[in-house]
């Protein structure tokens, strides 16, 4: 265990000299990187540039969900030009019908939920399905974008009080109660459905009684 820690730390030490030049645009790149290429501590590299320079917090957040949204082109391409068999190798088959159930319903939020969750959920299954059922691109990216702006959001607040080692404190929580943690993560997005539909409700009447 002492090796693996050793080396992780190695690793991210190395990914640090790496984004050192980019100033700001490092968060974008590492979180382009995560989607696009193999996995890479972008949760850890988020927070680290949250707590040094909290007045921008804001602006890492939307860097890293565009950086998220953006590295996700190249496999929604290679799912929009014959990925259902890639996809079918990776999950079973009722898992396979479970997703494409789940998008027939309401393709943003079962793109948008997943983007939420840290790892190891295996985000790129979604991302590879969204194109196989033929998620529209424009709503591809938005999705992807609002479900990585909300988790990093939640981790940047989490950054102000905790610190940076909030990220494995966070990951090792998620891993031993993913299923806890998935329902306060239903509950609260529902939560807010109802709450958005009841304020339109509210529009429409004060509309109409005008």
């Amino acid at each position: 265990m002492k090796t693996i820690g050793h080396l992780l730390a190695r690793y991210t030490a190395w990914i640090w000299r790496l984004l050192g030049p980019l100033g700001i645009w490092g968060v974008f790149v590492i979180a382009f990187s995560d989607s696009a290429l193999l996995g890479m501590p972008v949760d850890a590299v988020v927070a680290g540039y949250v707590y040094h320079d909290r007045p921008h917090f804001l602006v890492y957040v939307i860097l890293a969900s565009m950086g998220s949204a953006l590295g996700s082109i190249p496999l929604y391409v290679v799912g929009y030009l014959g990925g259902e068999k890639v996809l079918r190798q990776r999950i079973s088959e009722a898992r396979f019908l479970e997703i494409h159930r789940s998008f027939e319903r309401h393709e943003f939020w079962a793109l948008m939920f997943p983007g939420m969750l840290p790892p190891p959920t295996p985000f790129k299954i979604f991302v590879l399905a969204a194109a196989v059922f033929e998620m529209r691109f424009a709503d591809f990216l938005a999705a992807i974008f609002a479900g990585r702006f909300v988790r990093f959001l939640i981790l940047s607040l989490l950054t102000f009080y905790f610190g940076p080692q909030i990220v494995g404190i966070a990951a090792g929580v998620f891993r031993r109660h993913f299923i806890w943690v998935l329902i306060v993560a239903v509950i609260g997005v529902a939560s807010w459905l109802v709450l958005r539909r009841k304020r339109r409700m509210k529009r429409l009447q004060s509309g109409i009684a005008n």
